[in-house]
């Protein structure tokens, strides 16, 4: 059935919608790996194949466990995961040639991928794997449990190379060395950081190839901000991707705390699985640590009036407060005083934020609509984005907070029952905007739809 919705010219039922999320993660698979988008994004990232293997697991558990595996295959020698494994496709930018990591001396054999991280949300993705699993047969539960077995040390050391490579100062907060590593590319949080990065005049030139793809250059991030982008990754190829020169050396070292959130979240999550598995009690007992000091981090960067926490610019010693998605990191892995975390909720479900009375859909755009950041239709600077929604829920379940973790669910489908499976929405019309047919967003509309 398929009546009206809002501004929006079609809204699917359930299992219509949940077809549709099944038929789009199929689409896009070549076989080895799904790809992020059909167009726009036709490699693996490292993030987004975390949630694309959490929807595969409602389709075949089997195929979950090899999307996993596909990423983990491309791990560096020295633990690093990669945000993009490369494949053959030609039509992105920018490609292996560009990163140059062919010749850096920690790269993994026989594939191509970028030089930089993304958000460690891979032992969450590995958890919902496994219930997924022992709710659908014996054979999937056996099957998930064996790849679990395999894949909790490559985590592990995942892990272990994220605190001895970008923990380097005192406050306890994992460091980015390029906006990406956030996943938030163009996000408001970055823009005082990326303005002190000053491209040399021996950039290499270059052709953007994303903005042939999309409708509206206007959804993307400027021609300035990527010349900035790519002499970041000047500055790595020069250092040969050494983690730690990487670090000493780039224009831009900024301490995530949206990304130290879901560290700590993901380290305790694989401390448990780790206990499950019978896995090495030093090793698990060093993810409760790193997840404690993670946890502390965060509560600490907390601005002392509004709550919110709080990016730190690492080169130049000064926090960075701006009213992005990233201020309630702390509501994901804990850590704050009871008073402190009820007036943080309270910020996230009033007008400035979920509860603005013009969404489509309560749940919080990446920039508050009353900062004079926001702009409703630009890529991380005010569209709402399916799976950070997903995010905030599931941490929301873990902590006990049904009501809102439904009212997120609920909300969430909302937003996507269009069954564009955009990249991310405007929020007042809920218009999909970026890439359509985007797998991370079908896998957590799957999710949803079935994991209840």
């Amino acid at each position: 059935m398929i009546t009206a919705a809002g501004n929006r010219a079609v809204h699917y039922q359930p299992a219509n919608l949940a077809a549709r999320a099944a038929l789009v993660l199929r689409d896009n698979d070549n076989g080895n790996l799904v790809t992020a988008s059909p167009k726009l994004y036709p490699h693996m990232w490292s993030w987004d194949a975390a949630f694309i293997s959490m929807g595969l697991a409602y389709l075949d558990v089997g195929r979950a466990v090899r999307e996993l595996d596909t990423l983990l295959s491309a791990q560096w020698r020295d633990g690093m995961i990669p945000h993009i494994v490369f494949t053959s496709d030609t039509d992105y930018f920018p490609g292996p040639d560009r990163w140059g990591t062919d010749l850096a001396p920690q790269r993994p054999d026989g594939v191509r991928t970028s030089g930089i991280c993304q958000p460690p949300v891979h032992a969450i993705a590995l958890r919902r794997i496994l219930e997924t699993a022992r709710k659908t047969s014996q054979a999937d539960a056996e099957l998930a449990e064996s790849f679990a077995e395999r894949a909790w040390s490559s985590l592990y050391r995942w892990h272990r190379w994220i605190v001895r490579h970008r923990m380097p100062d005192a406050s306890g907060l994992v460091a980015i060395v390029h906006g990406w590593e956030s996943g938030m590319d163009n996000s408001p949080r970055w823009d005082e950081p990326y303005a002190a990065v000053l491209p040399g005049a021996d950039l290499p030139p270059y052709v953007r190839l994303d903005l042939l793809q999309v409708g509206d250059p206007g959804e993307r991030p400027s021609d300035d901000e990527y010349d900035r982008y790519l002499w970041l990754i000047e500055q790595m190829r020069r250092a040969d991707y050494n983690p730690d020169k990487v670090v000493q050396t780039s224009g831009f070292l900024v301490g995530d705390v949206f990304t130290t959130a879901l560290f700590a979240l993901a380290s305790d999550t694989l401390a448990g699985i780790g206990d499950e598995l019978g896995a090495p009690e030093g090793e698990i007992a060093e993810l409760r640590r790193w997840a404690a000091r993670a946890r502390a981090a965060v509560a600490m960067s907390c601005h002392p009036e509004t709550g919110m926490a709080r990016d730190r610019d690492m080169r130049r010693g000064r926090w960075l407060a701006t009213e992005t998605i990233a201020g309630f990191s702390p509501l994901l892995c804990g850590g704050l005083a009871h008073e402190v975390e009820q007036q943080l909720i309270s910020t996230l479900d009033s007008p400035r934020w979920s509860g603005h009375p013009d969404l489509l859909a309560a749940v919080p755009p990446s920039v508050s609509p009353e900062s004079e950041d926001f702009d409703s239709r630009r890529y991380w600077r005010g569209p709402q984005w399916p799976v950070i929604t997903w995010l905030f829920g599931w941490a929301f379940e873990q902590r006990g907070w049904q009501r809102h973790a439904s009212e997120f669910r609920a909300q969430g489908v909302h937003l996507v029952s269009d069954g564009s499976f955009g990249e991310y929405y405007e929020p007042f019309t809920g218009k999909p905007l970026g890439s359509t047919n985007q797998s991370w967003t079908a896998a957590v509309v799957l999710d949803w739809l079935c994991g209840v």
